[in-house]
């Protein structure tokens, strides 16, 4: 994180609010969808910029990690190839890290597509969803206190 430097003293980077938490859960379900190396990194470049909250960022994106990642990224693959034109689902698929690597020439291009796909619809309905919690925590404990204060006191 040191590569960020100056910029990691902006205090809207670890405030917890709507517009922080929301646009948090935007970047991290984004990123946690792209198969690629350095997640973390990615997540907290956007992040900084977008001034949302750093931590929510980097932890969202462990919802890909090595017991995930395959259901993810073949769910991924095959949007790609629904996406695609020409592009049918290969069937002698393995779950293995050596077949992955020799296929990767076959398979990169509906993986990407359909993970860049997936991560904007999974980032905008988190978003989405996250900012409607909000809101509906904040009036439900709204509507409490004013019950609170409307019930007679019994002295």
């Amino acid at each position: 994180m040191r590569i960020f430097g100056k910029y990691l003293a902006d205090p809207n980077l670890w405030h917890l609010n709507r517009r922080s938490v929301s646009g948090a859960f935007a970047v991290g379900l984004f990123w946690a969808m792209i198969p690629m190396p350095l997640q973390m990194v990615a997540a907290a470049a956007t992040a900084i910029p977008a001034r949302v909250n750093l931590p929510v960022s980097v932890a969202l994106v462990w919802l890909s990690n090595p017991l995930t990642m395959p259901p993810i990224f073949y769910f991924n693959y095959l949007v790609g190839t629904w996406l695609l034109p020409h592009q049918e689902p290969l069937r002698d698929m393995e779950m293995s890290l050596e077949w992955f690597t020799h296929s990767m020439g076959e398979i990169w291009q509906p993986l990407y597509v359909g993970s860049v796909v997936v991560g904007v619809v999974l980032g905008a309905l988190g978003y989405i969803t996250m900012r409607m919690y909000w809101r509906w925590h904040v009036v439900s404990q709204y509507r409490k206190r004013q019950q609170a204060r409307s019930k007679p006191s019994s002295s």
